[in-house]
């Protein structure tokens, strides 16, 4: 029996992929928590096999979640399941430590079949992934100005960039709106942009965003 702790903020989202999981019968959720703060806390004194972690939750998110895992039981599986597209957060994490990475619109089969990969200690790396990984090892040592962000600041260039309010960043990420400007400013001053349209328009044309 694959034993596993779900971390997701959306009660619905969390009570789905219970039923997809514990369907199968060889699945167990024997843990479920609405922010990546419970979710440490809870790792810290239990166990399981495989955790599955969403990126958007308050307080602590799924990215900073994803390194203290690394820190507490650095040999746990942690399966990302998110509603960001593959090529916004899929390489970073995995480069992070994580095992894996799923969207949401993926189907329940692909999910079983991901969470049974990963948690007999294997990648499960799809192949738009894999040919992004790729992109990466072939590429010159110089980096991108997008990957020259922290993660947190990767995070909010891609709320910014789609087209999301300070005040609406801010409330997402349980964090105040002088500090999402404080990482605003940083940004761009990082990535050498005036604006956000700058800022937009270079995410889309790294096909990091769609166009709106």
């Amino acid at each position: 029996m694959i034993r596993i702790m779900i971390a997701d903020d959306h009660a619905i989202v969390r009570q789905g992929l219970v039923r997809i999981l514990e369907k199968s019968g060889e699945m167990k959720v024997v843990a479920e928590h609405g922010n990546g703060v419970d979710a440490l806390n809870w790792i810290h004194t239990h166990d399981c096999d495989i955790a599955l972690v969403d990126i958007s939750m308050p307080g602590m998110n799924g990215i900073d979640l994803l390194k203290q895992l690394r820190e507490v039981k650095p040999h746990l599986p942690v399966l990302i399941v998110s509603i960001y597209a593959e090529d916004q957060y899929a390489v970073r994490l995995i480069k992070a430590g994580a095992s894996g990475y799923l969207t949401k619109g993926c189907s329940p089969a692909t999910l079983l079949k991901a969470v049974a990969r990963v948690a007999s200690g294997k990648k499960y790396i799809t192949p738009a992934v894999s040919e992004m990984l790729a992109d990466e090892v072939g590429s010159p040592d110089g980096k991108i100005s997008h990957e020259t962000l922290s993660d947190r600041e990767y995070q909010i260039f891609i709320l910014l960039a789609s087209a999301k309010t300070v005040a609406e960043i801010a409330e997402t990420l349980a964090l105040s709106g002088k500090t999402i400007s404080t990482y605003r400013s940083r940004i761009l001053e990082k990535m050498h942009l005036r604006n956000n349209a700058e800022l937009m328009r270079y995410a889309v044309d790294k096909q990091l965003v769609q166009q709106f």
